[in-house]
């Protein structure tokens, strides 16, 4: 789930989709051109709506009640050098008009969430280990990579941007927390067992519990809707030439995330199982409200890593379909709680340029 500018390095050579979506009119059957968010195959959404305009924005998670947002941004017109965190009201739109930053300002955050009191949110930040923002080394070897910083720990602020708690102290990574729906969990990436792990903790910071042992970068995970699953990418090396350069990459705080299928589990790790078998880069899962269905985005049917695109899945892997239909990059889909919305971030309408937005969709199945 972090990272999103990185992957950006992938697609930056491709011009997005013009907004203007080409159909055949009723009547005459002849080709015309119709100004749209959505592309005539994106049949799951009923209407769609810009949210940002500039920069690089993803990784909205909605509040509780489903009448804020938060998510991270690097938009250097608001000042911030690197990603930040920002608060906003479901309805808003910041095309000439700036959001609260409700995070420091200081080092690299990334993965906010609200807590069920809809009035904190948890993310992870890099700001005890300093000020700046952290280098982002982005290849090594002539490979594709990101970076894994030891400085990150998860906290608690309130809406005001006051860090009331810090709920991981432990050495090393610390980040990509989530927070079940039924409010009583979290679930984090850490590396303190030597490997990137999945842990799960109270809403306090108590009770961490290990989920995953396996070797590999295991990441990006969310809970089912009733709490009881939760779903993740992974990046698990197989060969032993793959492992030796995985292992010798986290050594160095790095991970090539180029690799990856999902899986799922129960909420305590048991019952675990690869879910996709697919190739390239599968992420960013998202449970669909059903919680019998999982919203991903890959670049499998991709011959160059790119475009990235929205697709679903059943939880038994069964009845793959490909829910949108860009040139470029649309992931972070996130359900609204009450199931009627999806927010994702995507390439599209940037007049061609690099930046990625945030669009909110009306979801139909």
């Amino acid at each position: 789930m972090k990272n999103y500018i990185y992957i950006l390095i992938l697609i930056i050579t491709v011009s997005c989709k013009t907004d203007k979506n080409k159909t055949t009119d009723a009547d005459s059957g002849a080709t015309k051109w119709v100004d749209s968010l959505i592309y005539p195959e994106e049949t799951h959404f009923k209407s769609i709506k810009q949210i940002t305009f500039g920069g690089d924005n993803a990784e909205a998670y909605w509040s509780f009640d489903d009448k804020q947002l938060v998510f991270q941004s690097n938009n250097e017109g608001w000042n911030v050098n690197c990603d930040q965190m920002f608060l906003m009201n479901v309805g808003e739109t910041f095309k000439d008009n700036m959001p609260p930053m409700i995070s420091t300002g200081k080092g690299r955050t990334t993965c906010a969430y609200f807590l069920p009191d809809n009035k904190h949110i948890i993310y992870a930040s890099t700001h005890l280990g300093g000020d700046d923002c952290p280098e982002t080394p982005l290849r090594k070897n002539g490979k594709y990579i990101w970076p894994i910083y030891d400085t990150y720990d998860i906290f608690v602020a309130d809406l005001e941007g006051n860090i009331t708690a810090q709920l991981t102290n432990e050495k090393g990574y610390d980040a990509e927390p989530t927070v079940s729906p039924q409010g009583d969990k979290i679930v984090f990436t850490s590396d303190r067992s030597g490997d990137l792990e999945l842990y799960t903790m109270n809403l306090d910071g108590s009770d961490v519990k290990q989920i995953t042992f396996e070797l590999g970068y295991d990441g990006g995970a969310f809970f089912s809707p009733d709490g009881t699953k939760i779903i993740f990418r992974s990046s698990r090396p197989k060969t032993e030439e793959e492992i030796k350069e995985y292992k010798d990459l986290l050594a160095e705080g790095l991970v090539q995330p180029t690799q990856m299928e999902l899986y799922i589990c129960n909420a305590d790790g048991s019952d675990l199982r690869q879910l996709t078998d697919l190739g390239n880069a599968n992420w960013s899962p998202f449970f669909h409200p059903s919680g019998e269905k999982i919203l991903f985005s890959s670049n499998f049917e991709s011959e160059r890593g790119f475009p990235f695109n929205l697709y679903l899945i059943d939880i038994d892997g069964k009845n793959l379909e490909r829910v949108t239909h860009s040139d470029t990059f649309d992931a972070f889909p996130v359900f609204s709680n009450d199931g009627k919305k999806l927010i994702f971030s995507s390439n599209r309408n940037n007049g061609g340029g690099r930046d990625t937005n945030l669009f909110i969709a009306e979801w139909q199945d």
